[in-house]
């Protein structure tokens, strides 16, 4: 789990770092290289080098004539080549964006809207899972029984049908606060179930009736002896969640229910190699995908072991 850990704090120092680490900013548009492969870096001498590029009939070929240094610590950016010079890690897109800056920038938003809307999620959760099962009753039945009814909808579906009331053409930053809103607002009923039972045991607790005893109010208990109980799930619920939340603002904004152009998003990206012509010209468009990989796999590894952790004690 600590490897998870180390790889996943890396990957996402990378990303916040996307101002520094990327070449280029993510609307910049090199129009003279519409879905450009990636740059062959070479290695000769005391510094790396790309060739020019220059467009053919059959697609790019490199100019040998003229070298571009991979420069360090120039423009405000970690790397880069000077002008006219190109460095196109994971090539372009159709609009000549360079995709390894907008892989980057891009995973800011997704993991952003993960990590967001995880957090809403685990907070009404707590909130409705910590009231139904301290103070069961009507509360337990109506919160319990409409949180199954939410569950009974496959997920995709009904994420497609609360954004279709929703208005389509509307700006960015109002865009990424509803899919927070309906992604954690949705996904809140799998943690609450899970603090229901503990709220349930934990009420029985003696330490807890004998502070009842003493006359200790509601919100008392809840504070200060059921809700501690809760945060080993919690934290469990998140490693879950995130990547289930990051997948689900990637597949509304792939079907271009969600963030738009010209801000980049992994989903929005790989909108792009929805034609199959396009993945097999130009595989590089699937960056965005491969990306989600490591991050899924890091997530579910370190829940595995949380889990296991919390098991055996």
């Amino acid at each position: 789990m600590k490897a998870a850990v180390i790889v996943l704090a890396a990957l996402h120092a990378a990303i916040l770092l996307a101002f520094v680490l990327a070449p280029y900013p993510y609307a910049d548009q090199h129009r003279d290289y519409p879905y450009a492969p990636p740059s062959h870096v070479h290695f000769s001498g005391a510094r790396p080098f790309v060739y020019g590029l220059a467009a053919t009939a059959g697609g790019y070929t490199e100019e040998r004539s003229r070298t571009y240094p991979v420069r360090f610590l120039v423009h405000g950016r970690l790397f880069g080549v000077d002008q006219p010079g190109v460095l196109f890690l994971f090539g372009t897109d159709g609009l000549g964006r360079d995709t390894f800056s907008r892989v980057l920038y891009g995973g800011q938003l997704s993991l952003l809207t993960g990590l967001l809307a995880s957090a809403v999620a685990l907070a009404l959760g707590l909130l409705f899972g910590a009231s139904a099962g301290y103070f069961g009753g009507w509360a337990d039945r109506v919160l319990m029984r409409g949180g199954e009814l939410t569950m009974a909808v496959p997920w995709l579906y009904l994420l497609l049908g609360v954004r279709a009331f929703l208005p389509l053409h509307i700006g960015t930053g109002e865009t990424f606060l509803l899919l927070i809103a309906i992604i954690g607002g949705i996904g809140w009923f799998r943690p609450a179930r899970l603090v229901r039972g503990i709220a349930l045991s934990g009420r029985e607790r003696p330490f807890v009736q004998a502070a009842r005893g003493f006359g200790a109010s509601h919100f008392y208990l809840l504070r200060r002896h059921v809700v501690p109980l809760t945060w080993g799930v919690l934290i469990t619920q998140a490693t879950v969640l995130i990547p289930q939340f990051v997948l689900a603002e990637v597949s509304l904004s792939f079907l271009g229910l969600g963030i738009g152009e010209p801000v980049p998003s992994w989903g929005n990206m790989l909108a792009e190699g929805r034609q199959y012509y396009a993945i097999l010209e130009h595989p590089w468009l699937l960056a965005p995908g491969f990306a989600l990989i490591p991050f899924l796999f890091g997530y579910l590894w370190i829940a595995d072991g949380l889990s296991a952790k919390y098991r055996s004690t």
